[in-house]
């Protein structure tokens, strides 16, 4: 007899349990009464959303935990839920996976590897598990598995051993560039190691700086992938079981690596904004590349309604630059209005004149007018209720081309982890079916504004040159020999690597942003910002 279970690929926020609750509630229903599915697979942690950090150390979060766990209960008939939740059993706190059936957790698998590297901190929090669960399900024997399990050996071959004939996966597998082929390579493996057929149901959603890409995905016995959810948004699919193999579904093909990034940004923004509660964003508009994608990104992410961008010309600003920025402005239809810094700046240098008196002017009065911006966008912050955008990038970012309090003012910055030579091949992606962002953005140097004629060449290297040196540099942590042998000038890559490590400080202190690379900033790379290495 066919049978059909449900990949239940929800947005499920950190700490809404109650949210989380209704949703399970809701997906199950449909499962069930829609989709005729026997079973439904929900993602790891689903019920606190993922990932719950120091909450799970507050007793009264995991008393919620409970009771929300033993509400789906109550409320579940006529089909089978699998589902992640935070459970505390004999003094001790695991990472779970329950089987709801008939109005009760007939089965419980604790996580058996968990992960303590890049962002995840699990051991932190869980102890390990170290038995299999096999439970029949829509008339299969399937083990049960929790996320960086299926990376390693053990737990699915401790599963077909226990009598497994399918593998369940629940994940909350964060977005980074290239992570999707990566995983669908290490379930091939897992699933033909074992000669069982894989079902892997990812999170979604923007979580602080994670986002979630979802695209959930089964394998059969021999590696080949048989179904894929959707990218970047959530998605109910049925996967029918003949004589308890899964047949073809619906694959959804691969986008490029562009694709992949921009809609990653979009949907970290919508989500951070959204689950804030704010009304809204805002951004200064410069004319530049950088605040050009920011504004597109936003646009896309919440519509143009809910942007609303600055421009703030200096003695400096080029007439093309407002020119550019108020082109695309009124090609995305967001509110705009303009307010000169002028005046601010003149009184600040009055207002220095006789501390700084006989001193030449310098990076510190380019500093004043970053920082006067920074005032005029948060005060307009504050007035409207939106949150305000920073527009730097991962290269800015690394080597410190940013003012704390000035451009790095902000509750969220979208291209913080995206380097500059990504953001022209963003910029041109975006504007593939369609001009948004003006031409003269992307082909004219690149420049702060901050001084006559400048250009961001003055103070650093080509940035194809520049993002190679810390790509290796931060991402691969590579030395300075290292990456002198591959071909870099061993002063330059001093001088960009000393860069690097002087700003730590600025990086504690910049808003949280989108991960999209392997080695983000924050969470993912922890360096001392006092330190003598």
């Amino acid at each position: 007899m066919p049978a059909d279970i449900a990949l239940a690929q929800g947005d499920f926020l950190v700490g809404d349990i109650d949210g989380n609750v209704r949703q399970v509630l809701d997906i199950a229903a449909k499962a069930r009464d829609e989709l005729g599915a026997a079973a439904v697979i929900f993602p790891e942690l689903c019920i606190c959303g993922y990932p719950p950090e120091d909450l799970l150390l507050r007793p009264e979060f995991l008393a919620d935990v409970e009771a929300g766990l033993a509400h789906i209960c109550k409320q579940t008939e006529g089909i089978d839920l699998v589902i992640g939740y935070p459970r505390r059993k004999k003094g001790q706190l695991y990472n779970a996976a329950g089987v709801i059936r008939s109005g009760a957790v007939i089965a419980e698998y604790f996580k058996a590897e968990l992960p303590n590297y890049s962002v995840f901190d699990e051991k932190r929090y869980f102890m390990r598990g170290e038995a299999p669960c096999v439970v029949t399900i829509a008339g299969v024997p399937m083990g049960i598995t929790i996320c960086e399990d299926i990376w390693k050996a053990r737990p699915a071959a401790q599963a077909a051993a226990a009598g497994a004939r399918m593998i369940l996966n629940l994940n909350a597998s964060p977005y980074q560039a290239g992570k999707g082929k990566e995983r669908e390579q290490v379930v091939s493996q897992r699933a033909r190691e074992n000669g069982l057929p894989v079902v892997y149901v990812n999170l979604v959603g923007g979580q602080d700086e994670l986002v979630f890409d979802g695209a959930s995905f089964v394998v059969d016995a021999g590696g080949k992938t048989l179904l894929r959810s959707a990218f970047f948004g959530p998605s109910l699919e049925v996967l029918s079981l003949e004589d308890g193999q899964p047949q073809p579904g619906v694959v959804t093909p691969c986008p490029d690596e562009e694709e992949m990034i921009y809609r990653a940004l979009v949907l970290g923004v919508r989500d951070y904004v959204g689950k804030t509660g704010f009304k809204g964003v805002v951004l200064g508009l410069s004319g530049g590349i950088d605040s050009a994608l920011t504004l597109a990104v936003a646009v896309d992410a919440l519509g143009p309604e809910q942007v609303e961008v600055v421009l703030m010309p200096s003695r400096y600003t080029a007439d093309m630059s407002n020119e550019d920025a108020l082109e695309q402005a009124r090609r995305m239809g967001v509110k705009h209005s303009i307010i000169p810094i002028e005046p601010a700046f003149k009184a600040f240098l009055g207002m220095l004149e006789e501390e700084f008196a006989g001193q030449p002017m310098d990076v510190t009065e380019e500093n004043i007018q970053a920082r006067c911006r920074g005032i005029i966008l948060m005060a307009i912050s504050n007035k409207s209720g939106r949150m305000l955008l920073t527009t730097g990038n991962k290269s800015e970012m690394s080597v410190g081309y940013a003012t704390l309090y000035g451009d790095m003012a902000g509750g969220f910055a979208p291209l913080k982890d995206v380097f500059k030579t990504m953001v022209y091949r963003l910029s041109r992606w975006r504007n593939r079916d369609g001009e948004v962002i003006p031409e003269r953005v992307i082909v004219r140097p690149p420049s702060a504004e901050l001084r006559p004629d400048q250009q961001d060449t003055d103070s650093l290297p080509p940035y194809d040159v520049l993002d190679e040196i810390l790509s290796r540099y931060v991402e691969q942590d590579q030395g300075v020999a290292e990456i002198v042998a591959a071909g870099f000038d061993q002063a330059l890559v001093r001088r960009i690597t000393r860069m690097v490590d002087v700003n730590e400080y600025k990086r504690r202190q910049a808003p949280p942003g989108v991960k999209v690379t392997r080695r983000a900033y924050g969470r993912d790379r922890r360096y001392p910002i006092v330190n003598g290495y």
